[in-house]
């Protein structure tokens, strides 16, 4: 019994710091914020950003991220692969910048794309893998009743959980204020768009200085 209450503790105190890394803004906040402006729901770009993160959560249960992690040539290929998606994501939304959804732009063969997108943006970041490779393991108990990887699968599911709620929020908060003013949505998507370009170039300039 005791390791029960030890163990939905430790699931509590997981949840309130990972809240607060999915209240932070990045460039998920940035592309639920232009699925919000852009489509007649946020749901497929939301999926797709929750599809990257229980992919990241299974490979940190397989041991497979904490292998990328110490390696150097892995982890540069990932980091540019994921900064060059982030950057021409960011210029494609600054070029194109995004209004209120039309029937036609919310037809369903590009939900699917939205969906892959948003899985892109999750599964490829760096940053995203190397603090699920640093952040779960802290949170799991080798005497507790379940496996670490169960564990880490769980803790995993605990932020997803956490990420749907603010994301679609997020996205559908940015819709609902902004689909009367066409000229501030552009603008906004512009501005979710550099974000993701910064976002990339600092990712970019961090490995080159490393």
């Amino acid at each position: 019994m005791e390791m029960h209450v030890m163990a939905v503790g430790t699931v509590v105190a997981f949840w309130g710091v990972s809240f607060l890394l999915v209240l932070t803004p990045g460039a998920d906040w940035a592309y639920a914020i232009g699925a919000g402006l852009r489509d007649r729901t946020v749901l497929p770009a939301v999926g797709g950003l929750l599809a990257g993160y229980v992919v990241l959560t299974v490979v940190v249960a397989a041991g497979v991220a904490a292998l990328v992690a110490r390696s150097p040539l892995m982890l540069t290929v990932l980091t540019v692969v994921g900064a060059g998606y982030l950057m021409w994501l960011g210029v494609t939304a600054i070029a194109r910048p995004s209004g209120p959804a039309t029937a036609a732009e919310s037809a369903p063969d590009l939900w699917v794309w939205r969906a892959v997108k948003g899985a892109g943006i999750s599964g490829l970041n760096p940053k995203a893998l190397l603090l699920f490779v640093a952040l779960l393991p802290q949170f799991t108990d080798p005497a507790a009743g379940w496996s670490l990887g169960m564990q880490i699968v769980l803790l995993g599911l605990v932020h997803t959980l956490s990420c749907a709620v603010v994301y679609t929020g997020v996205g559908t908060g940015a819709r609902l204020v902004l689909r009367a003013r066409p000229g501030a949505a552009r603008t906004v998507s512009r501005i979710s768009g550099a974000a993701m370009v910064a976002i990339g170039a600092v990712l970019m300039v961090e490995q080159i200085i490393g």
